[in-house]
């Protein structure tokens, strides 16, 4: 096995964080559920939740007010400095605040709280320090116990962030449930970027269909649907009924295999090769469950049919990275 000093440092490293993990997920109880109570109250009288921090809790408490906007908690970052020189205008008593400071004691932070409480907001701190100022000022104290940092002076902020972050984390995975906040809502936050696209666009976008579209009856013959599909340019033809329903699918793989197993009549009925009953995929499915259908199926491709079970076009696996949601 590969070692080397540097290798076994970065692991020790891991090693830290992970246990550092651990022992807040260990560590959840009623200041957890209390903070959450205190989020959704804020949330129903319209109010947002304020982030704030100095130094590395400010780049926290970025990412923790980003990750709550984009899951349907409304809020905003508090910068402590910036806020004593007007941008208490910000907030108002309907808002909740998150102070972050694992010493509990970041001098910029323990200022800000008086002048918070006179705008009338409840307090939660996040602290590795139940004794600390921070902690006391607080309504709720929720504590992070991660232990030693991986700083080999015990100083540079390394496992306390990590859980910092990670307890920001769990706060918003736990709203999206507690507010029922619907992926649709999640697709509006995100209208640019893979994300957005996966969740906006639906089937229909990204089928083929018209002339990049195989389709064959069950009757015609190996030959042909090979054709059909040379034509479309595609790696499968859907075998349809007489009314245009799925019976089956013939692809590419269906082909080799016949091969391989010697039984290919290229005279022969497709019916005698085609896949059936064939996966299909509704034509008003967004795009994001395609991706868990062919990471799940591990197919290339996937008949769409209407209400009606009509078949309407083919999705291939290979147009998705061209449209960028895959």
């Amino acid at each position: 096995m590969f070692e080397h000093s540097n290798i076994t440092r970065a692991r020790e490293v891991f090693d830290v964080e992970i246990e550092g993990l651990k022992a807040v997920r260990d560590s959840l109880g009623e200041s957890f559920i209390k903070t959450i109570d205190l989020i959704l109250d804020a949330l129903k009288k319209g109010g947002l939740v304020v982030v704030t921090g100095v130094g590395k809790n400010l780049h926290i408490a970025e990412k923790m007010s980003a990750i709550f906007a984009s899951t349907g908690t409304r809020s905003i970052v508090l910068n402590p400095v910036q806020a004593m020189h007007g941008d208490l205008g910000m907030v108002s008593p309907r808002d909740v605040l998150i102070a972050l400071s694992f010493s509990g004691e970041s001098e910029e932070v323990v200022k800000l709280i008086p002048a918070i409480r006179r705008h009338g907001l409840k307090v939660i701190s996040l602290t590795g320090n139940d004794g600390s100022t921070l902690a006391k000022l607080s309504d709720v104290h929720l504590c992070i116990p991660c232990g030693k940092e991986a700083c080999p002076f015990g100083m540079a902020p390394t496992n306390s962030t990590t859980a910092t972050m990670a307890m920001g984390d769990a706060l918003a995975m736990v709203l999206i449930d507690a507010q029922k906040f619907p992926i649709e809502d999640y697709a509006m936050n995100h209208p640019a970027g893979a994300i957005g696209r996966a969740l906006v666009m639906k089937v229909t976008d990204v089928m083929r269909s018209g002339e990049r579209f195989a389709r064959v009856t069950p009757d015609n013959t190996v030959m042909e649907s090979l054709m059909a599909m040379t034509k479309a340019k595609s790696g499968s033809a859907a075998i349809v009924d007489g009314s245009g329903r799925l019976v089956g699918i013939f692809t590419d793989g269906d082909f080799r295999r016949a091969v391989s197993e010697k039984r290919v009549d290229l005279n022969a009925a497709v019916s005698t090769v085609m896949t059936s009953p064939a996966m299909f995929v509704r034509d008003d499915v967004y795009a994001a469950d395609l991706l868990k259908i062919f990471e799940k199926k591990r197919i290339d491709d996937l008949p769409v049919c209407d209400a009606d079970g009509k078949v309407v076009g083919v999705v291939d696996i290979q147009d998705l990275p061209k449209m960028k949601i895959m």
